[in-house]
């Protein structure tokens, strides 16, 4: 069953083409194929920095706080596995090059467990730990 968005909806633009697109937005108006029906055209978002964008209806996806979670874990993991990779390659290339590079490296690792409670193993980033604490939620 096709459900529409309603005002004050979370949603996020699925193809986000600049970085305001990749927040989350609020949608704070819908238009209608026709005066009688359930079936969105556009959505109006409205995005944390105060932007407002319109977009066709099957250019916005429904999406809540949860998912924000799991797509900051996943490009998590993913900067973690870059970090790793080219730790290991600085290493014989250049000291202070390995030494920077392992610094980002702990950052992260760090930020990852104080602001979204996920334990990530430099050594096998891919099953990252999660305590769901509430870190900085």
């Amino acid at each position: 069953m096709y459900r529409s968005m309603e005002y004050g909806d979370t949603a996020r633009v699925i193809a986000p083409t600049d970085a305001t697109e990749y927040r989350l937005g609020t949608v704070i108006d819908v238009r209608y194929s026709t005066p009688h029906t359930t079936h969105a055209r556009s959505y109006t978002l409205r995005f944390p920095n105060g932007t407002e964008r319109t977009y066709p209806a099957a250019q916005v996806g429904w999406c809540t706080r949860a998912d924000d979670y799991a797509a900051l874990e996943t490009a998590f993991v993913t900067a973690c596995v870059a970090l790793r990779d080219a730790c290991r390659i600085a290493h014989d290339y250049d000291v202070d090059l390995a030494n920077g590079t392992a610094s980002l490296l702990r950052r992260l690792v760090d930020l990852a467990r104080l602001r979204l409670a996920l334990t990530l193993d430099p050594a096998n980033p891919n099953r990252p730990g999660n305590n769901k604490t509430g870190g900085g939620h």
